[in-house]
């Protein structure tokens, strides 16, 4: 199973539990908030969010816990899109779109196996690849529906 580590795919198994940081109530809150949202949040995203209904977090407590649930690999950092790192709750094998005109972030499923095309690739001597990201844009559904309506 391939999981995203700090903005790259490398091969690392799924955790079955949660990772040797101590799970407090910060970090619980946070990783809900992150599932609540659904859409792929900023830091600053999960901490407005959280802010409305816990004022005493602090901002520093919500990116630094983002950044440890995305090393232990219970969420996925899946990197920075319009100029924001975004986490994902969705830790299975998948792709995202990003969107040139709302700037949204949709998962994209793709059936294509990646091991062959690492099998493939001509490494530069000297050079290891540790992983890698891969992401698309295009127009949305919803943007090309309002680009065509009179």
């Amino acid at each position: 199973m391939w999981l995203y580590t700090r903005g790259f795919r490398s091969p690392r198994k799924l955790p079955t539990m949660m990772s040797s940081k101590r799970n407090t109530v910060q970090r619980q809150l946070i990783m809900s908030a992150v599932k609540e949202l659904d859409i792929h949040a900023t830091a600053e995203q999960v901490y407005e969010h959280l802010f409305q209904k816990h004022p005493t977090i602090s901002r520093a407590t919500v990116f630094r816990n983002l950044s440890q649930l995305a090393e232990s690999g219970e969420l996925l950092n899946i990197g920075s899109f319009n100029g924001s790192t975004r986490y994902d709750h969705n830790c299975h094998d998948h792709y995202h779109m990003a969107c040139k005109v709302c700037k949204q972030i949709f998962d994209i499923e793709v059936e294509v196996e990646l091991s062959e095309i690492f099998k493939r690739l001509k490494q530069p001597e000297g050079f290891d690849i540790t992983g890698f990201n891969m992401s698309f844009s295009g127009i949305c559904w919803n943007c090309k529906d309002s680009a065509q309506k009179p």
